[in-house]
């Protein structure tokens, strides 16, 4: 049975649909993965894909994803999946979300996946939001940005990775470099067409690192004073074992260090979320 400790994207046997129990959401997610090639443009210490390899997603069988799509989404709204594979308590489709096993956008037909999924949500009346999980690299091409307006029209919302702020600590956790002004400059582009989570992980390795504290508040404070407009902040630990190199030896951030951090945010004047 799924759970926030089992996300088992083998669970219905599929390339591109596959069901979570997610914490951020509060219950069913239902992912569409469109890296199924284990291939992204970042490479984050505290990553859950296994034989994560360099790389972009690869063209999306549309056909394919749409026949995934369409069918689970009949077991989950007419057949018995929830019952017989979801906890008690967790039996609710929260969204469909654009995520997987490596960066979504920087699939090359990123805005026909959006079509698809859009299409089905109206197909099946769905009153569910459609959110794209992303670190934010590709959403200023053209492609990508036809998509986000698509999902602007179905309770669009992205959840941006700003897991901390500055090129050193960028490296040293997403495995890219990475300046405070591009995280700026991406995050603008993309709050112009939909609502915008941020989306934070949490370790214990930065708890003792003031200066990790100070940085990411004072982008934040950057952000908000040139009015770049976010719904709130999405604060989260590992909940499951990392399966990259050196993923090991992390350890989650405490629940008082996270609701300490959270604090500090909210004195700026956003909501935040916390899933220890």
């Amino acid at each position: 049975m799924l759970s926030t400790e089992n996300h088992d994207r083998d669970v219905v046997d599929l390339t591109y649909v596959y069901p979570v129990v997610s914490r951020r959401a509060g219950g069913v997610s239902l992912g569409v993965n469109i890296s199924p090639n284990n291939a992204c443009n970042w490479q984050c210490v505290y990553c859950q894909v296994p034989d994560l390899t360099k790389g972009v997603s690869p063209r999306a069988n549309i056909v394919q994803l749409k026949q995934e799509l369409d069918g689970f989404l009949q077991q989950v709204l007419f057949g018995d999946f929830m019952e017989t594979q979801v906890p008690e308590g967790c039996r609710e489709l929260k969204d469909i979300a654009i995520s997987g096993n490596g960066e979504p956008t920087t699939c090359p037909n990123f805005k026909a996946v959006v079509e698809v999924i859009v299409e089905l949500i109206h197909q099946y009346e769905l009153n569910i939001p459609l959110r794209l999980i992303t670190n934010g690299s590709s959403v200023h091409k053209e492609d990508v940005q036809q998509g986000l307006k698509l999902m602007a029209s179905c309770q669009g919302e992205v959840w941006f990775k700003v897991d901390a702020v500055g090129a050193e600590r960028t490296q040293k956790l997403n495995g890219v470099t990475v300046l405070p002004e591009w995280q700026m400059k991406q995050l603008k582009v993309v709050s112009k067409i939909c609502a915008v989570k941020l989306q934070t992980c949490a370790l214990d390795m930065f708890c003792s690192d003031e200066g990790y504290v100070q940085d990411y508040l004072a982008w934040l404070q950057d952000v908000l004073q040139q009015d770049i407009p976010l719904v709130g902040v999405l604060m989260y630990s590992l909940a499951r074992p990392s399966m990259q190199q050196g993923g090991d030896k992390l350890q989650p951030a405490s629940l008082a260090c996270m609701q300490d951090f959270a604090e500090k945010i909210e004195s700026l004047g956003l909501s935040v979320t916390v899933s220890a």
